[in-house]
């Protein structure tokens, strides 16, 4: 028998059914609310507004769980790839060691971008952010790969997915190097999807780049940490633009504006500069922290809580043992993490803190293990676009494949000025 909520307004009951999720999740489905009562419902910021059914991602926030396709991120992280992540993400399920080597093949065979592409990157000021090339670059796509008539609708999106997975990361690497005014170094045949990016980002003539596994590992982990995170804020625009039935390039462009803000994508980039601000101001953590519980000073600790998880990020905790195991591989010391340490021991033991949830998230370690590869402060989201691109994919195609799709147009509740008449220009004061 299928659950109900009652609803009642001015003296009369409305039924609204009740959604269960597979994990127990449920929902008020209030979808004819408005036509049976008149009414809509406010939720600034969408926190209690679910927009979709998913298949996708599951996230418990109160547990601090995380699962793609219902395989957990911790085992992901272990075992998995990259491009084996995205390709269980896309198509629903983990790949056989056959469709795991064409996937690769495919994503090698397309990597190349039209040469054409390259005067659009030499136009862009040299001091322009990566974030808003790699933006205008994905949407300048579909002008150099158009719509092939004679091929079937899933043969078409298999290979825009193909495209976009591989040339976003070779469209990254060239921005980088242009901005430097360094030459491009193209993807070679050879390499994994990871150790190419590396290879395009650092090879010089000078100084032939020598792929470290450790990297390639670490990158492979990043990549699979940030690769979906259920109805995000760049996730939720991609569906949205996807909802007006915009090509796919198009709405990865959304997704990327959206993700290059400070309180999504660009967090990561915000710990190394607050970090970096700690050690400048003499490397003590308690006046931080002070701010940051001050309601009058707008100072936020960077990469700690989160809007879902409200105990430890499960991302969290790996990136930390991944920043771990690599700068002891590699036998370095990082001020910034002994900084890191330092802050996320006392944010653990701060009154504030503990009320409020602030537990560090995956931005908090994240940055130092780019630093650690190399990776420059400004490229840092540009990474996190990178990772995120299968999850952007695979809800915007199961967004395109739901029978129930509903061009998304939220409501609003108007607080202006009532009818008024238009004042002649010469009579206003």
């Amino acid at each position: 028998m299928e659950e109900k909520v009652k609803i009642r307004i001015d003296g009369k009951d409305f039924e609204m059914p009740i959604i269960i999720g597979t994990e127990g999740e449920r929902a008020i489905d209030i979808s004819r609310l408005r036509k049976e009562t008149g009414l809509i419902t406010l939720d600034p910021g969408f926190v209690n507004t679910g927009s979709c059914l998913s298949s996708i991602t599951f996230m418990d926030g109160e547990k601090g769980i995380l699962r793609y396709r219902g395989i957990p991120v911790e085992q992901l992280a272990e075992k998995s790839t990259f491009v084996e992540t995205a390709f269980l993400l896309i198509n629903g399920r983990l790949p056989t060691r056959t469709e795991l080597t064409r996937f690769s093949v495919l994503l090698n065979d397309h990597s190349l971008v039209h040469e054409d592409m390259r005067h659009f990157f030499d136009n862009f000021p040299r001091g322009a952010h990566p974030m808003g090339i790699l933006s205008s670059m994905v949407n300048a796509l579909r002008a150099f790969y158009p719509e092939i008539p004679e091929r079937s609708e899933e043969e078409e999106i298999d290979i825009t997915v193909t495209r976009l997975l591989s040339k976003v990361r070779t469209m990254a690497a060239m921005s980088y190097r242009i901005s430097r005014g360094h030459k491009v170094v193209y993807p070679r045949q050879e390499y994994t999807y990871a150790a190419n990016f590396l290879n395009m980002m650092f090879d010089t003539p000078v100084r032939p780049y020598q792929v470290d596994e450790n990297f390639v590992r670490a990158l492979n982990v990043f990549w699979i940490l940030h690769a979906d995170h259920e109805q995000n804020c760049s996730t939720a625009a991609v569906r949205l633009v996807g909802s007006a039935r915009v090509n796919l390039y198009a709405a990865i462009s959304a997704g990327i504006c959206a993700l290059w803000g400070p309180l999504h994508g660009g967090a990561n980039q915000s710990v190394i500069e607050m970090l970096n601000s700690i050690l400048e101001s003499g490397g003590n953590v308690k006046p931080f922290l002070a701010k940051a519980s001050d309601r009058n000073d707008p100072f936020r600790l960077m990469g700690f809580g989160h809007r879902v998880y409200k105990t430890f990020d499960p991302r969290g905790k790996i990136m930390k043992k991944l920043c771990h195991d690599i700068l002891n591989k590699l036998n370095q010391k990082d001020p910034l993490l002994d900084i890191a340490l330092e802050l996320e021991e006392a944010a653990l033991k701060d009154p504030y803190c503990i009320d409020h949830n602030l537990y560090p998230n995956v931005d908090f370690y994240a940055g130092i293990v780019l630093r650690a590869i190399g990776i420059p402060l400004n490229m840092f989201t540009v990474l996190f676009a990178i990772g995120r691109l299968p999850g952007w994919i695979s809800q915007w195609k199961e967004s395109m494949e739901d029978p129930n799709w509903k061009l998304h147009r939220p409501r609003q509740i108007y607080m202006g000025e009532k009818a008024i008449d238009y004042i002649p220009i010469n009579e206003r004061k």
